[in-house]
């Protein structure tokens, strides 16, 4: 799998995310495809050729195998990567969306009409609530792809030895996994940085939330505020005329 493709796509997203973005996405780079690419891939190898089993009954090791290892850590974690990031494409799209829309804009008013979008990349509108989807659904994929990991390998664990009983072997026969002290570093290193992931996901859907209310809540004080000067403006008016014509202001009123 090209990965490099994949990056240079990503790296778009940069000009659109936030601070806490912008480290999550070279926590999932370095930290992850990185680490998946330069060393993962070479420590599991070929797993099954790997699993020896102290047995030569055929087809028993590849049932014990195919019990025990029903989908390899490397897959899921392709899987997962291809679809942590994918939700980040969302907010390119829906910029690309944008800039299209300007351009029919211009076509139809000229190019000194008024523009729709002043800022093509600012989180508002819909492009707020694309980001905080694309943040949400990133967030679920990470929680989702650690539950099915935890829930195959009981807590992350990768023992030495494993027994297998299943047909058609014999009896119970002792199997053993290759690099099983490595395989388990690297899996909880994986781990912990999916668990790094949805802290900044987590974190960056906070900021935007109470920075929307900040925000919502500024321009409401502002809207009362100027509320409030228009309404002493007019009494002040109302005032001075009250002292300029005091007669002419009783008849009136």
């Amino acid at each position: 799998m090209d990965w490099g493709t994949l990056q240079g796509v990503l790296s778009g997203v940069n000009k659109y995310s936030t601070g806490f973005g912008r480290i999550w996405l070279s926590v999932v780079f370095i930290f992850r495809v990185l680490v998946y690419v330069v060393a993962a891939e070479s420590v599991w190898g070929d797993e099954q050729s790997d699993f020896v089993c102290n047995t030569l009954q055929p087809g028993c090791p590849n049932t014990c195998y195919d019990h025990y290892f029903p989908m390899s850590h490397i897959r899921i974690w392709a899987l997962q990567l291809i679809c942590i990031t994918t939700p980040s494409l969302l907010v390119v799209l829906h910029v690309a969306y944008r800039k299209e829309r300007e351009r029919k804009h211009k076509m139809k008013h000229g190019e000194n009409c008024t523009r729709l979008y002043k800022n093509m990349g600012k989180k508002h509108g819909g492009l707020w609530w694309t980001y905080l989807m694309s943040l949400i659904f990133k967030t679920g994929f990470e929680a989702g792809f650690l539950y099915v990991l935890h829930s195959i390998y009981h807590q992350f664990y990768l023992p030495r030895l494993v027994k297998c009983s299943m047909f058609p072997c014999p009896n119970i026969v002792d199997c053993f996994i290759a690099k099983p002290t490595e395989k388990r570093v690297f899996t909880y290193f994986m781990v912990g940085g999916s668990g790094l992931c949805i802290v900044l996901n987590l974190s960056e859907i906070f900021y935007l939330v109470f920075k929307r209310c900040f925000q919502s809540c500024k321009k409401t004080v502002k809207k009362e505020e100027m509320s409030m000067s228009k309404r002493r403006r007019n009494l002040i008016f109302q005032n001075s005329i009250e002292k300029q014509n005091p007669v002419e202001f009783n008849q009136n009123i």
